[in-house]
């Protein structure tokens, strides 16, 4: 997604964990994890030549429930390429 505000495109991983008790969401995206999603922004980037002159970003949402009251966790610029 385009962020309006500046030339910046976000690309966000989103995980759900429904308890954390071996790892929470946000641990889920481990280094190779890391290195899938940039693979795919960079296939994402030859294919929409619109958007090769933008500043990349990569976030990422936790979201962990107990079915009641879901705690959800966002990191932005989690980490680079």
């Amino acid at each position: 997604m385009q962020d309006l505000t500046s030339n910046t495109l976000v690309f966000v991983e989103v995980r759900y964990r429904k308890d954390n008790k071996f790892s929470s969401a946000i641990e889920t995206v481990d280094t190779h994890k890391q290195n899938k999603i940039i693979k795919t922004a960079k296939l994402f980037l030859q294919k929409h030549s619109e958007y090769q002159q933008s500043v990349c970003r990569f976030d990422v949402v936790g979201v962990e429930s107990d079915l009641k009251y879901p705690e959800i966790t966002w990191i932005k610029d989690a980490f680079e390429a």
